[in-house]
């Protein structure tokens, strides 16, 4: 006989409540902050057509699309006409982010606003290798607006997530800035061909996991001579330069002065708002899918390798659902990420999950008038659990101790007809009478 494993597939996860109090903390701040934007919410399928997700992440992010091969009838097609292969077997598949369904979302409904400000935190599925703090399925919360090449609207997304940390308690984050035309000049003026560009690109995206030997390790691998490797990566480096931007952007009006003129801008709006001080110029940000055009950013903090979310101008995409150009921008926050470095450097609150009160009783008292009880507690604003046996009375306290519990209300026949419980406080043992309409007030006051 087959074992059944009891653990989760690999890259996924169970929370119990610990865990959930936990994610629930975040995400409520961040649809508040969110919302305080202006930023209404969205959510779409689990599932989106494979014509849908594929094309729009480059090679490699299709690669990671978890693919569904469920039905039949295609597979009966298939096998007529030969040996299927995976492609011929699947039409629809696990959305891979949260961006590509928005692109659809406005393509298909015309009656959203002109310029569509949108949040979304759902989970995204990515056939990966795990790793800490990398799974195969996470969460993300996203903030996006679409119907405007503004860039007010840029530093609105930035605004947005540098105040969301600030309220999560991150004191020591940077937003990393850079312009994808500004890079792609940069990469040309190394001497790479433009059929080269976007792989050379996928390289440098990992320059902040394998470091510069590895990405010319990796430039190598894709077709690139070591020396226009190293000649990308010394212009990279001298982009960091404090004057690089100004200097750049009186140059000419070729894409990458244009890009630098954008960039100067973008930082001082962001300067205005939350994100002031937080944000640096990288040159050597690339962000690895294909569908970005303009700026782009991440998030980065001290001790943890990669970045706490990232996102950029995108305003190609919803064209090629729609079939006319509609600028948008957006930013992307890795819930994951979040929790993880929270817990690390004990950042949470004292989170309240479970009963605050376990409603024990003696076996003379009916279970109906337990639940009476029970309601009543509820009704003042209670969580209370009520122990669905009359075992001794010590066994009861015990589980209500074990389940987190501040007080135990006590019930017998005598309490229940003076309307009064004996309420337990389990952390100092004090018992005390008290009556039900003044059980809520007692319970509040000794937190």
């Amino acid at each position: 006989m087959t074992q059944i494993s009891t653990k989760p597939p690999s890259g996924m996860r169970d929370f119990l409540a610990p865990d959930l109090a936990r994610r629930r903390h975040v995400v409520g701040i961040v649809q508040r902050v969110y919302e305080s934007f202006g930023f209404t919410p969205l959510e779409t399928p689990t599932i989106e057509n494979l014509s849908t997700l594929l094309g729009k992440y480059g090679p490699e992010g299709d690669q990671l699309l978890y693919r569904l091969l469920h039905r039949r009838e295609r597979l009966a097609r298939a096998l007529e006409k030969g040996s299927p292969t995976e492609l011929d077997l699947a039409d629809e598949g696990l959305r891979y982010d949260l961006t590509v369904p928005l692109a659809r979302v406005v393509a298909n409904y015309r009656t959203l606003p002109a310029f569509y400000k949108r949040y979304q935190i759902q989970p995204v599925w990515r056939a990966d290798r795990p790793a800490k703090g990398r799974f195969r399925e996470f969460y993300q919360c996203d903030v996006d607006v679409t119907g405007t090449r503004s860039p007010l609207a840029d530093a609105e997304v930035c605004g947005a997530v540098a105040q969301v940390l600030r309220e999560l308690g991150f004191a020591d984050f940077t937003i990393h800035l850079n312009h994808r035309e500004l890079l792609r000049a940069l990469v040309l003026e190394a001497g790479i061909a433009r059929e080269l560009e976007s792989t050379a690109l996928i390289a440098l995206d990992k320059l902040d996991k394998i470091g510069a030997d590895g990405v010319r390790d990796e430039l190598a691998q894709r077709g690139i001579e070591n020396a226009t490797a190293a000649a990308l990566l010394a212009g990279l480096e001298a982009a960091r330069e404090p004057a690089f931007l100004a200097q750049r952007a009186q140059r000419d009006d070729s894409p990458g002065a244009l890009a630098a003129r954008a960039l100067s801008e973008l930082l001082e709006l962001i300067a205005a708002g939350p994100a002031a001080g937080r944000v640096v110029f990288d040159p050597t940000l690339a962000r690895g899918l294909s569908y970005y055009t303009g700026p782009i950013f991440e998030i980065t903090v001290r001790d943890l390798a990669g970045s706490l979310g990232g996102g950029g101008r995108y305003d190609d995409l919803i064209g090629m659902f729609l079939g006319k150009q509609v600028p948008a921008v957006g930013f992307s926050l890795g819930l994951e990420r979040i929790l993880l470095v929270m817990e690390e450097r004990q950042m949470f609150p004292a989170l309240a999950f479970g009963p605050q009160v376990v409603l024990c009783r003696f076996a003379d008292v009916p279970s109906a008038a337990a639940v009476r009880v029970a309601t009543l507690l509820r009704g003042s604003g209670l969580r209370v659990e009520v122990f669905p046996e009359t075992p001794a009375l010590g066994k009861q306290l015990q589980y209500a101790a074990g389940v987190g519990a501040s007080h135990a209300a006590i019930l017998g026949a005598k309490e229940l007809a003076e309307g009064v419980v004996a309420l337990k406080d389990l952390r100092s043992g004090e018992q005390q009478s008290v009556p039900l309409a003044d059980v809520a007030a007692r319970v509040g006051a000794a937190r």
